[in-house]
C-alpha cells in the first residue's frame, strides 16, 4: 500500500514575552483642597509591585522607559536598597506632661472666653515647641474643648521646628493614630527654603538618622516642584542627588524624571 505522509506538525506558539500585555496607566488625580494645590496622589497610579517568591524583602524596580536609562554607578550604590521605614512608636507621658497639657488647654479656653486673643496666640505658640510626644494628648484635648482651630494654628507654628524635632513630632502624632496631622505638620515644614531643607538632610545624614532623612524627602520631594527640589542640593550634591532621587522614585516614576531633568537642567549630574 502507498505510504500516508504524517500530518505536519503544528505551529508552536508565539513566545509569551513576544505578546506583551497592554498595559493602561490611571489617570491621576488632584488633590482638592488649597493646602495640596499642585500635588498629585500617587495612591491612583495603580501600580502593583512584584512579590519576590523567596520572601525576600526587594524594593520594586521601575518600569523601563524607552530612551531613558536607571541610574548607576558607585554615587547610586545601595539606591532604593534602604529599608522601609520603622512604623513610630508612641512614648507614654509622665502625670507632670499630663498635667501641664490639660492646664495649657484650660488656660486657652479661658483666654479665649475672655476675648484675649493675643495672649492665647503666643500660648500656643510656646506649645508648639514642646516635646513631641505631647502633641497627640495636646491635640486631643484642644478638639475636646472645641478648640479645633488651634490645634490647627499650633500644626502651623510647628511647622518651622528644626528639621529632626518636625519629623519627631509626626511620628508621635502618626503613632497616636493621628496619621493625616502627621503628614500635615511634614508638608507645611517643607515651606522652608531650599537651601535650608538640603542643609537639615545633611545635618541629619552625619547623624545616622537615615530614618528621619527619608521622612523628610518624602514629604519634600510631594510638595514641592522639581526645580524647587533640584536647588536643595545646593549644599552638598554628590551627597544630596542620590538622596533626594531615592525619595523621589518611592514616590512615583514620573515625579523620579520629573527631578532627573530638573536636576540636568541645574547642572547636577543625574
Amino acid at each position: 500500500e502507498p505510504s500516508v505522509p504524517a500530518p505536519a506538525p503544528a505551529p508552536e506558539p508565539a513566545p509569551a514575552e513576544r505578546r506583551p500585555a497592554s498595559k493602561q496607566r490611571a489617570k491621576r488625580r488632584a488633590r482638592g483642597s488649597a493646602r495640596f494645590a499642585g500635588m498629585i496622589d500617587d495612591a491612583d497610579t495603580g501600580a502593583t509591585p512584584d512579590v519576590d517568591p523567596t520572601g525576600a524583602p526587594v524594593m520594586p524596580a521601575p518600569a523601563a522607559t524607552p530612551g531613558r536609562r536607571n541610574p548607576r554607578g558607585a554615587r547610586f550604590a545601595g539606591a532604593g536598597a534602604a529599608a522601609k521605614s520603622a512604623t513610630p512608636v508612641r512614648v507614654a507621658l509622665d502625670d507632670d506632661a499630663r498635667h501641664d497639657t490639660i492646664d495649657t488647654v484650660r488656660t486657652l479656653v479661658r483666654l479665649r472666653g475672655e476675648g484675649r486673643t493675643g495672649e492665647a496666640h503666643a500660648l500656643l505658640v510656646e506649645a508648639s515647641q514642646w516635646p513631641a510626644a505631647r502633641f497627640p494628648l495636646l491635640a486631643a484635648e484642644l478638639h475636646r474643648a472645641g478648640l479645633g482651630a488651634d490645634w490647627a494654628t499650633l500644626l502651623w507654628e510647628a511647622a518651622s521646628l528644626p528639621a529632626d524635632r518636625l519629623v519627631a513630632a509626626a511620628d508621635a502624632l502618626v503613632a497616636a493614630g493621628r496619621a493625616t496631622d502627621g503628614e500635615q505638620i511634614l508638608r507645611q515644614g517643607m515651606a522652608r527654603p531650599a537651601q535650608e531643607v538640603g542643609e537639615a538632610v545633611l545635618r541629619l545624614a552625619e547623624k545616622g538618622s537615615r530614618r528621619e532623612v527619608r521622612a523628610l524627602l518624602d514629604a519634600y520631594v510631594r510638595v514641592r516642584t522639581p526645580e524647587e527640589a533640584a536647588r536643595s542640593v545646593a549644599a552638598d550634591p554628590q551627597r544630596l542627588v542620590p538622596l533626594l532621587l531615592e525619595a523621589a522614585r518611592g514616590a512615583s516614576e514620573d515625579r523620579y524624571w520629573d527631578l532627573v531633568h530638573a536636576l540636568r537642567v541645574a547642572g547636577h549630574s543625574a
